[in-house]
C-alpha cells in the first residue's frame, strides 16, 4: 500500500507541478509578488497531496518564533519537502539555492524571478561576499531568509557538518538567527520515492540573539538544530 501511494503521490506531484508551472508562466512579467504568492498556494497544495494520497500531515511548532518581518533563519535539511513545506508557512520566504538547482526547467526561471539568493559553492570568498550583499538586499524587502548550513540534504540522525556561510550572514546582518528543526527526511527521504505515513514537523526553536562570538554562534546552532530534530526522531511522529 505504501508502495501504491508513493507512485500514485509522484504522478500526481509531478503532473501538478508541470500544470501549476505552465499556468504561472504569465507571472514571470509581473512584479515579483503575484509569482511569490503563486508559490506559496503550491507549497499548500503539495502539503495537500501528501496529507490526501501518503497520509502524510504537517505540524509546525513554535509558531511563536517564527519570524515575520526582516530575519535569518538556519534550518535543518533533510529533502526537498524542507522548500515546498516552508513556503506557506513564511510569510516572504528566501531560500538559499545551490546555483545547480538554477538549470532546471521551470524551477529556475521562477527562483530568479522571486529573487531567491543563488550560491556558487566553488566561488570562494567571491561567492560569500556575494551572499552578504544579496542578503542585505533581501532584508530591504522584510523577507526571511532561509539557510541550510549542512549545504546539502543528509539522511534523519547522521551527523553532519554545518558550513560557515551561515555565520557570515549573522555577523554582517546583526540579527537574530532562528532556528529550524525538522523531520521531513524520515516521511519523504531524499533518496527513492516511497514516502512514510505520519507527521512531519517543522519547530521553530527561539532565536539566538545577534552578537555572539562566531565560534559560539555556530555551536549553539548546530547544538540546537541537531538535537531539536534528534528529539522529533525518537517521537516516532
Amino acid at each position: 500500500m505504501i508502495l501504491l501511494r508513493s507512485l500514485l503521490f509522484i504522478a500526481a506531484f509531478y503532473l501538478m507541478s508541470v500544470l501549476t508551472c505552465l499556468i504561472m508562466i504569465p507571472l514571470l512579467f509581473t512584479p515579483r509578488r503575484p509569482l511569490a504568492r503563486a508559490l506559496r498556494i503550491w507549497g499548500g497544495a503539495v502539503t495537500w497531496l501528501l496529507k490526501v494520497i501518503c497520509d502524510v500531515r504537517v505540524e509546525v511548532r513554535g509558531l511563536e518564533h517564527r519570524p515575520t518581518g526582516p530575519a535569518l533563519i538556519a534550518a535543518k535539511h533533510q529533502g526537498m519537502f524542507d522548500i515546498f513545506g516552508q513556503l506557506p508557512v513564511l510569510p516572504d520566504a528566501c531560500f538559499i539555492l545551490k546555483k545547480e538547482l538554477m538549470l532546471i526547467p521551470f524551477f529556475g526561471w521562477y527562483a530568479g524571478k522571486d529573487d531567491m539568493i543563488v550560491v556558487d559553492r566553488d566561488g570562494h570568498s567571491t561567492a560569500l561576499k556575494k551572499l552578504v550583499r544579496d542578503a542585505r538586499d533581501r532584508m530591504k524587502e522584510d523577507r526571511q531568509l532561509v539557510i541550510f548550513p549542512e549545504g546539502t540534504r543528509s539522511n534523519p540522525g547522521e551527523p553532519t557538518e554545518y558550513k560557515p556561510g551561515v555565520a557570515a550572514l549573522y555577523r554582517e546582518l546583526e540579527l537574530p538567527c532562528s532556528l529550524l528543526a525538522l523531520n521531513t527526511g524520515v516521511h519523504w527521504p531524499r533518496k527513492g520515492f516511497k514516502l512514510h505515513p505520519g507527521t512531519i514537523v517543522f519547530e521553530y526553536l527561539p532565536p539566538i540573539p545577534a552578537g555572539l562570538k562566531r565560534a559560539e554562534f555556530m555551536r549553539e546552532m548546530q547544538t540546537r538544530i541537531d538535537a531539536a530534530s534528534n528529539a522529533l526522531l525518537a517521537e516516532g511522529v
